[in-house]
């Protein structure tokens, strides 16, 4: 069978969720039996059977698998009322065929990978799944959801970016979601073309903004200076071109690829286009982000760092050159608010929709980064993930919640699975849950219930959505030619 008509057969089999038997080994799925860890498939005694976290214990007292999950509720008594999740694709292949860049790269050969280059691959149709699965059992035991539930039109939407990456982890979610459901999962543009919600363009330009755009950056990444925004990526530079021996690559040998240079990093702007990076950050963000999802799809450790034999630290710090890379084009306050405008009115417009109970907007990391810098984020960790801020799979979650006196109040998460179960596909048992984290933004203070008022959280996002409308009157209005970049 041809891989790219295997892949379509795993990606099916992982949105009916059995790809795990394939991939994992697994024989039995406890969130669809009730069955408590060791127990097999056969369903616990008086409860009830459903996915991930759905099974409730009655007259038995079985222990099931909801009962093993976090659902990290908010400290008090609250009722959820209504989520949108902004999600990043699952994992997909790079494009490292013979001939590419990445293959220049390197004498290694890269793995086979079970998709065509920049699709989901079948180990990240399956943990899509299951991640679908988890968020089913969250919303269930909130009580937005019930058992098998089958929304009523206009409460759930599915809207995803029109690549096969962001199409198929929507399904994969869905299915994972909401199995009774008829879901239709939207795009707005033609297939594998770019839809402008999730395009992080500039789309307002003038020579000042060029200007000031790229004196925030260099002063938040290079103190001052744009050419020394990666002058800190040294020890990760050096550790990508030892793993991939970039010295002894075609790419370098015939002088088509240069050694990595963490002082030539060069960023333009061109109207209706993304930000542009020149330089060696480029390239080391291609191949840490070719290696990193190796680490994650590969069984084979050391075969997917070329065998080398590296620790957790390791790669994170090959991560380190991709991060870089997406928080210099797009977390700049002054460049998020430009690239992300159309995505902050999609969530703001999705918090507001009458009746609307659950939306899931499937994009890629340049639209987390970018809305959180647009956002005002605070600083934070992600426990456990080699990516330092948007991991593979990551789902930034927008959540309304009502007190007991009726008063509404929010939060807003970044959901990930970290490096060992991305590895292992350890949810797929049904008994662990995801990593979380509760995201601050400046000006937004939290109560000691780890919640914040409502308002106040639609209020930010309105003034990131209009601080777009606010840029002509500070840096002039589009239409005179523009200098080159700097």
């Amino acid at each position: 069978m041809a891989r790219r008509a295997w892949f379509r057969v795993l990606t099916l089999a992982a949105a009916l969720g059995v790809a795990s038997l394939a991939l994992w080994g697994c024989t039995s799925f406890p969130w669809a039996s009730g069955a408590t860890p060791g127990q097999g498939s056969s369903p616990a005694p008086g409860s009830a059977a459903g996915p991930a976290g759905a099974a409730t214990s009655t007259t038995s007292g079985a222990t099931t698998s909801a009962d093993a999950l976090d659902f990290f509720d908010p400290a008090g008594d609250y009722r959820l009322e209504q989520v949108v999740v902004l999600s990043r694709h699952n994992i997909r292949a790079p494009l490292s065929t013979n001939g590419s860049a990445l293959a220049k790269a390197t004498p290694h050969r890269w793995i086979d990978w079970t998709a065509q280059g920049s699709e989901l691959t079948s180990r990240g149709a399956a943990l899509e799944t299951m991640s679908g699965a988890y968020f089913r059992a969250w919303l269930e035991h909130e009580g937005l959801a019930d058992h098998n539930w089958r929304p009523d039109p206009g409460a759930v939407r599915v809207y995803a970016n029109a690549k096969e990456r962001t199409i198929a982890t929507a399904r994969a979610f869905a299915a994972g979601a909401l199995p009774a459901a008829p879901v239709e999962v939207e795009t707005h543009v033609a297939f594998d073309t770019m839809d402008p919600t999730f395009t992080p363009q500039t789309t307002y330009l003038t020579d000042a903004y060029a200007d000031a755009a790229r004196t925030q950056v260099a002063d938040r990444f290079g103190a001052g200076q744009m050419s020394a925004v990666a002058s800190d990526l040294s020890d990760s530079f050096a550790l990508i071109a030892d793993v991939c021996d970039l010295a002894d690559s075609e790419g370098y040998k015939s002088g088509e690829i240069g050694a990595l240079d963490t002082t030539d990093t060069g960023v333009a702007y061109e109207l209706n286009k993304e930000p542009a990076m020149t330089g060696s950050l480029k390239l080391a963000c291609q191949l840490s982000d070719a290696l990193v999802l190796q680490y994650y799809e590969s069984t084979d450790e050391r075969g997917a760092a070329f065998g080398e034999s590296l620790s957790q630290e390791q790669w994170s710090l090959i991560s380190r050159a991709k991060d870089r890379y997406n928080d210099v084009l797009f977390s700049a306050p002054l460049v998020a608010v430009n690239v992300a405008h159309p995505l902050l009115g999609e969530i703001g417009r999705e918090l507001d929709a009458d009746g609307r109970q659950f939306s899931f907007l499937c994009g890629h990391d340049s639209n987390i980064v970018s809305v959180l810098g647009a956002m005002g984020v605070r600083a934070y960790d992600l426990p456990g993930s080699v990516e330092a801020g948007t991991p593979i799979g990551s789902k930034l979650v927008f959540e309304r919640w009502s007190s007991a006196d009726g008063r509404q109040f929010g939060r807003v998460r970044l959901v990930y699975q970290d490096a060992s179960q991305l590895r292992s596909g350890s949810m797929l048992s049904g008994y662990e849950s995801p990593k979380s984290v509760t995201l601050d933004f400046d000006g937004v203070e939290k109560s000691a219930d780890g919640l914040v008022d409502y308002a106040h959280l639609r209020e930010r996002i309105a003034s990131a959505y209009a601080a777009y409308d606010a840029l002509p009157e500070t840096y002039g209005e589009q239409g005179e030619p523009l200098a080159p970049a700097a």
